[in-house]
């Protein structure tokens, strides 16, 4: 008789397979990563939330604070000064960001297409936005001195009796910020928009001739519409930026005169740490989040609608 062969048992699968060793090699190299990021960014929305929804002086300690509910939200929307930053981070979002695009877009391509050492006219234009937006704001002070600066004395001597006194006039001290601003960042933006021109092939800029399109046809039927991903680009990190200003205004103004030039960012440092009200704060940071939100959104809405 043949011997009846018996199954050869199966050996048990063994959890800690070479793919599952390296997977967790891999999350031990991220664990202090995620438990920083949960900690300093999770954690601290949390709890910015919960202070937003409180009276907090921060020199009372944890223990000092005080559960309001909404508060906080209620005090802002009847503080002139809160009305008065947002109306100003509007104003400057509109002379900072459509603008400074516009005028980098026509730079961006004369330079790419009709001057001599480029790379010189790169490197020119991109020195104030790596420079320290401190000691530019503190160059642009004295060229706008209301008597002995450089530009106001050549307005005088072109007939201009009464120059704008600029960071010192209510009427134009947001103004002088948006200019120098936007000098400071126009390097940044004729850069992205020089590195998107060379993603546009010259045989459609040939074919154009070929038609007998003008240089101006083809700027705006070729250019502007090849560069509406860089565009829409720079549109969202300038607009997010106009909203975080801070540094130029405290060095320059204050927020001042009379709050002419003030922001939300700076209201948020004067009330949590000139003031040492961080409820009133954390609420304000939470109003410019949502500020930022609804922008960002609704061009979001309109770049998929196009």
């Amino acid at each position: 008789m043949e011997a009846v062969q018996q199954p050869v048992p199966k050996s048990r699968r063994k959890f800690w397979t070479p793919k599952r060793k390296e997977a967790l090699i891999g999350w031990l190299f991220l664990a202090p990563e995620i438990v920083g990021m949960l900690l300093l960014n999770v954690f601290a929305l949390g709890f910015s939330l919960y202070l937003s929804l409180s009276d907090w002086d921060m020199l009372s300690g944890v223990k000092g604070i005080e559960f309001t509910g909404l508060d906080n939200y209620i005090k802002m929307f009847h503080d002139p000064t809160i009305i008065q930053a947002i109306k100003n981070n509007l104003i400057y979002m509109v002379l900072t960001v459509p603008i400074p695009i516009a005028i980098a877009l026509v730079l961006s391509v004369l330079i790419h297409n009709s001057v001599f050492f480029k790379s010189y006219f790169k490197v020119a234009f991109f020195i104030p936005y790596i420079s320290s937006i401190i000691a530019v704001a503190a160059v642009w002070s004295a060229l706008f001195h209301p008597s002995l600066g450089p530009i106001n004395q050549f307005l005088m001597e072109l007939g201009i009796s009464s120059p704008p006194k600029w960071l010192v006039d209510p009427k134009t001290s947001l103004l002088a910020i948006s200019i120098i601003s936007s000098w400071a960042g126009l390097g940044y933006t004729i850069i992205i928009y020089m590195a998107g021109l060379t993603n546009i092939s010259n045989e459609i800029y040939e074919a154009a001739d070929i038609d007998g399109a003008s240089a101006i046809k083809k700027f705006f039927a070729i250019t502007v519409p090849m560069l509406r991903p860089t565009t829409f680009f720079l549109l969202i990190t300038m607009l997010i930026g106009s909203f975080k200003v801070f540094d130029i205004i405290a060095f320059l103004t204050e927020g001042g005169p009379n709050n002419s030039s003030t922001v939300l960012v700076f209201r948020i440092y004067e009330e949590g740490f000139q003031y040492y009200n961080m409820g009133y704060a954390s609420a304000i940071s939470w109003l410019l989040f949502a500020i930022i939100g609804l922008i960002t959104a609704l061009t979001w809405k309109m770049r998929n609608e196009e």
